[in-house]
């Protein structure tokens, strides 16, 4: 049997510190060739297309282009297997929800790189990689999902949750309720709470509107898990959820959702 060429593998981040740290852990994987580096955008690309590498460590957020610009300028027919390795935002979301390589949330422990690795390597060598890398693009693109499905929005189905170097996977269909914490959004999925690095603004606008709504700057509540609509004897309003949980709401946003729940909206 004819031994397996190594895989070629190149690393793409602004972030010297953080292209170190990449190396380091690839260099203690067995049969690979770490084939370059790259420190922006511009230089990624040069660098796809004359090394033709296998796999790419791709940084989002880089000066001279983007990760999503990257790929882009690449096309979609020569880019490589790639993991992105991003801070935690919609760009992270969408790539896992349709079955991107993986993406690798800073500051990452081994453990993690690991999963990531270990999966990008099994998608080359099943040769899967442009079907799932042409998904990942046209979901980054603001695209349809690629495939001969009919028009729809998409909405997010699954949020990934990273914690100590695992990622659990949360069904939107699970959350009764997602609080704002300072940068971070909490999923609170009956007892438990998740927390996420992601903007309440960035939420709202991937989560389908007929099924959330966002009853304060601080609260978004899923619909059907609200129960009764309170108005406190000062004229502040709150919702009571159906496991008895007490989110307060916006005065603007009272009208709506008097109007969901089939109110008449007679407030004085």
């Amino acid at each position: 049997m004819t031994a397996r060429r190594p895989l070629k593998v190149l690393i793409v981040d602004d972030e010297s510190l953080a292209r170190q740290r990449l190396h380091d852990l690839l260099s203690r994987e067995k049969n690979i060739e770490i084939a370059g580096q790259a420190d922006n955008g511009e230089a990624a690309v040069a660098a796809i297309n004359t090394l033709a590498p296998d796999l790419v460590f791709l940084d989002v957020q880089m000066p001279g282009k983007t990760g999503v610009e990257v790929a882009r300028a690449v096309g979609l027919q020569r880019m490589p297997a790639t993991i992105f390795v991003t801070a935690y935002d919609h760009y992270a979301l969408k790539a896992f929800e349709v079955a991107a390589i993986d993406y690798l949330v800073k500051p990452f422990d081994d453990e993690r790189f690991e999963q990531a690795f270990r999966r990008a390597r099994r998608m080359i060598e099943l040769e899967e990689v442009h079907r799932l890398s042409e998904d990942l693009l046209a979901v980054l693109q603001g695209k349809q999902d690629a495939g001969n499905q009919a028009p729809s929005a998409q909405y997010l189905e699954r949020i990934p949750v990273e914690s100590r170097g695992q990622v659990r996977v949360v069904a939107v269909d699970e959350i009764e309720y997602i609080s704002a914490s300072g940068p971070y959004a909490e999923l609170h999925v009956g007892d438990k709470t998740y927390v996420i690095r992601e903007r309440m603004q960035s939420l709202e606008e991937q989560l389908d509107p007929s099924r959330f709504f966002r009853i304060h700057r601080s609260s978004i509540v899923r619909l059907d898990r609200v129960d009764t609509l309170l108005r406190d004897p000062g004229g502040d309003y709150a919702v009571r959820l159906k496991s008895g949980a007490r989110l307060d709401v916006s005065r603007n946003r009272v009208e709506q959702l008097e109007k969901w729940m089939g109110l008449p909206g007679s407030r004085s």
